[in-house]
């Protein structure tokens, strides 16, 4: 599989309905990921993706099929559940993306909780 492949791949299963959309969310021309086809991206490029797609430039590049490879975070770090519902972004469950009105429903439901005192 190609890089363009790999990231065509990864960006459909996070949601994306185009690779227009992933550019511009990583900071990139509308077209830059398409050029992957013919040309070898700039490693900063790269690395705006990957981040927005939550992978590590391995996986994306195929050195490894471990989408976090070089992820410097371990599962024992702390995930602050208020930050991953309220900002834009991906927020996963299930090897799925949360709906916005999902991830709005779960804080509503916690700050509810926080609020009754448990």
């Amino acid at each position: 599989m190609t890089l363009f492949d790999r990231v065509k791949k990864i960006s459909k299963q996070r949601g994306y309905s185009s690779l227009k959309t992933l550019a511009e969310d990583a900071n990139l021309g509308v077209n830059a990921v398409y050029q992957w086809k013919t040309q070898v991206p700039r490693i900063d490029n790269l690395q705006a993706v990957a981040d927005v797609l939550g992978v590590s430039v391995d996986y994306l590049l195929g050195n490894t099929d471990d989408m976090h490879a070089n992820k410097k975070s371990t599962s024992d770090d702390p995930i602050d559940l208020d930050k991953a519902l309220s900002e834009e972004g991906m927020a996963m469950f299930d090897g799925q993306p949360l709906p916005e009105e999902y991830k709005k429903a779960l804080l509503a439901m916690l700050n509810t909780m926080k609020g009754n005192g448990n």
